[in-house]
This record gives C-alpha cells, structure tokens and sequence, in this order.
C-alpha cells in the first residue's frame, strides 16, 4: 500500500490502524537543536482525541504519545523522530456485522476491490484514526513555525445550515471556548443544540472549517507543480471526510470581475484587499493565507441503510459503533495539524532557492 508518506523535506510516514495495537509516525527531517515541547504534542492530540464532550464520539481513547527518538533533553537531535500512540479502547466486536458487507459511502468496497483483503475493524487504515498521527508531526511543526512567527488558527464557521456570515469580524481567542470550536458564541450553543438533535435522530450532518494562517514568509511555494495553494489543498483534502477546499475568495471569484477582485499592491509592500489568500503564483505573499474546508456528514448512521455483501446480495447494514455525529470539531486541529506541515516543509525547501 502506497501513499502514506506527505512532505519532500519535512516529511511524515505514518502507520497502524484503527483496531491495531498502535498507531504511529516517523518525522523525517526536524531541524536539530530545536526546543521540543512534548507536553504541547500531547495538548495537541488532547485537541483531536475522542470521548472529550457529548457531541463526538464516545470512544475513550488517551491517545498518549510516547515518542522512541530523535529528541534528547528537550531539543531536537535532527535524526527522525518516531512515535507510537497505542490504541486501548478498540471494540473490534461492534464490526463483526460487517466483515462481508459494504457499508454506504465507506472505503470498504474500494478497498476489497483494490487489495483483495481488507481490515474490517472500524474501517483499518481508512479510519480517521490515522489523523492522530498527522496531528503530532503538526504539533512539531507548529513549535517550530511559532519561531518564524508563523500562527496557525482554524475554527468551525459552519454546521449544517448554520454558518457564520462571510465578512464577520473573528475573535480568534474565543475558539477553544466552547465543544463546537465556533468563535461565534450564540452561534455555537445553536450548533450544539443542532448536532444533539441529529445524533438522537441517529443520523450525521456535515459542516466546514476556516483557517487563518499569520506571518507566513514571502516566498513560499514553487511553481509549477508545487504551488503553496495546491499542497495545502492536497493536504487538505487528504483528510477524512473533506469534499472540499476553497482559499482567498474561493469559489466567490466565478462571479467578480478582475476590476473588483485585483488585489490593489500598496506603497508598503501590502494590498488593499486579500482575494488572493495570501498566495500569487503559488507563492506566498505575505499576507494572511486564509482557507475553507468543507466536510461531508460521516457515513455511518445509526440507522439501517441499505447496501450489498461482497457476494454482491443486497442486505441491510445495521447502525451500530461509537461515531462522531458531525466531524468538524474534532478536525479543527487536523487542519491545523496539515496546514503547519506544508508551510514548515515549503519554508525548508525555500532554503534551497537561492544562496
């Protein structure tokens, strides 16, 4: 299997599944002696973890991480720093009722099909389980950013049909204020009260998370297959349950003119507005890089569904497990987490540009 390792320079390779023993990483290409807070990685995988309030999932995972190298008394050591974070609340039996059948919007047929074997226990390595990893190699990277003076913030700005109205001024210290991670506080109780309905309902409902990046490097990205925008959307959409990726003026842009969406250049080296996210031929500009994840409602309802058995019989899928009634505010620091890799893995390489 392919495809488990992200970044050129700072680079991530994780492995484990959901109902394994472990799952962990190796972060290849830490800079050395740097300070290493390992109590921050683990707040950070605190952020993520399930079991936290009554609108996730209730499974009670500690998600302690035990880091087995590349850091010695509290600094970086530049050799690979891996890391295991052991499962211990796996109820491998709630999946049992699934091991022939394809659930509804899952990787369980996908993935017979493409391997011929699959881990049936809570989706294996298709299980959002992995991004505990992503987290930790974020937390690392966000410590080392922080010295550059690079800010990383991402927040719930919608649930449903719930969002807060475009051009609202954040208050970004409000996001860790309340379970849904909206900076919104009125906003956010009615969310709450939302997702309560749907997850008694039995059923899930999707939503989108914003990100604001401060002090990014000019400089950043490197035409033409690796601009800054497309790996933070490849990052991005690499994540469970992301259906879509949109930054600066997005997808708003197919109704301006270029009149009205040019972003003005000023004498200090600014612009007047900030269409652009940040970003202009793939590079960083300097300006905030602001970004918009969409997410689907996840696809495990406790409901029946109807759908077929790898036979190809049509049967009826039991809801039965412990899910998230809506993602989004477990994956704020999943966001987070992407965003700090590709800008530390970008900042590395733009080291390489010129001598």
């Amino acid at each position: 299997m392919a495809g488990n390792s992200f970044g050129t320079l700072f680079k991530l390779t994780t492995f484990g599944e959901s109902h394994g023993a472990a799952i962990g990483g190796v972060i290849d290409g830490v800079p050395a002696n740097m300070p290493l807070d390992v109590d921050r990685i683990q707040l950070e995988l605190d952020r993520r973890k399930p079991g936290q309030s009554a609108i996730v999932t209730q499974r009670k995972e500690s998600d302690k991480i035990q880091l087995l190298s590349g850091v010695f008394e509290g600094k970086t050591t530049g050799a690979p720093i891996g890391f295991i974070i052991p499962n211990d609340n796996q109820k491998s039996a709630d999946y049992e009722h699934i091991k022939d059948v394809y659930r509804p919007s899952h990787a369980d047929f996908t993935y017979d099909k493409k391997y011929g074997h699959r881990d049936y226990r809570g989706g294996g390595r298709s299980s959002a389980r992995e991004t505990a990893c992503r987290v930790a190699a974020g937390a690392v990277a966000k410590q080392i950013l922080e010295q550059l003076g690079v800010k990383i913030h991402a927040y719930v700005d919608q649930i449903g049909t719930l969002r807060i109205p475009p051009e609202t001024p954040i208050d970004l210290t409000l996001i860790e204020t309340n379970p849904v991670r909206c900076p919104a506080p009125e906003l956010a109780k009615r969310m709450e009260e939302l997702v309560k309905v749907i997850r008694k309902d039995g059923d899930t409902i999707g939503g989108a998370i914003a990100c604001v990046i401060q002090g990014v490097p000019i400089g950043l990205g490197d035409p033409v297959f690796d601009k800054l925008h497309a790996d933070l959307g490849k990052a991005m959409l690499s994540i469970n349950a992301v259906k879509g990726f949109e930054y600066g003026s997005g997808f708003l842009s197919a109704e301006m003119r270029g009149s009205e969406h040019n972003d003005v250049i000023l004498p200090d080296g600014g612009t007047k507005t900030n269409f652009s996210g940040g970003i202009q031929g793939g590079i960083s500009n300097g300006a905030n890089i602001d970004m918009r994840i969409a997410f689907k409602p996840v696809a495990t309802l406790m409901k029946d569904q109807v759908s077929i058995d790898s036979l190809g019989n049509k049967v009826v899928v039991k809801g039965k497990g412990r899910h998230d009634p809506c993602v989004v505010p477990r994956a704020v620091v999943i966001v987070e987490a992407m965003a700090a890799i590709v800008l530390l893995d970008h900042y590395l390489r733009s080291k390489t540009t010129q001598l």
